[in-house]
């Protein structure tokens, strides 16, 4: 953009500047606004919050570790139960909040019925979470040594015992 002179005597010459008063208008315009806004954007309204001091709270799910051995002999956390003492055991727990988790760990000689009538007064009683309790590396047969009737390290009937809590309305969970 050239500029020339109205005046005719000093030569035809055109200018070859930039105007930069319009450029300081705007820079300036622009500089105005953001000091008007600036406070504006940090200004916030002063509340007083209260502070709470509570704990969250925990809760610490328990266990029931029941044991059957080859002869079909209960064991409710280690120490031997009746059959019939176990229905009232499980209608106890059912009413604890959180419920514990039962989990079975039975003898590879445990005839099936027996873990199906377990399962079944657990369901009965309304116990929600049913485990089987499993030796790792267990492919089904017992190690030397070990032929059964020993329930404090009995393996379990997961791939058969799983299909019948499925069956029973218990969701089944395997602990190793």
């Amino acid at each position: 953009m050239a500029f020339g002179s109205f005046d005719s005597k000093t030569g035809s010459h055109t200018v070859n500047e930039i105007n930069m008063v319009p450029l300081i208008d705007v820079m300036l315009v622009l500089l105005v606004i953001f000091i008007i806004t600036a406070p504006l954007l940090s200004h916030s309204i002063k509340i007083n919050i209260p502070q709470a001091t509570a704990q969250p709270v925990e809760q610490d799910p328990k266990s029931i570790d029941l044991a059957v051995d080859g002869n079909g002999t209960l064991f409710w956390n280690e120490s031997p139960v009746a059959a019939d003492e176990l229905k009232q055991r499980f209608a106890i727990e059912a009413r604890q909040d959180p419920q514990p988790e039962v989990r079975i760990r039975a003898d590879l000689n445990t005839r099936y019925e027996i873990l199906a009538q377990i399962m079944s007064d657990a369901k009965a009683a309304g116990m929600k979470k049913l485990g089987f309790i499993t030796r790792p590396g267990a492919s089904g047969a017992a190690p030397a040594g070990q032929a059964g009737g020993d329930a404090a390290p009995a393996a379990a009937a997961s791939g058969a015992a799983a299909p019948a809590a499925a069956a029973h309305g218990v969701t089944p969970t395997v602990s190793q």
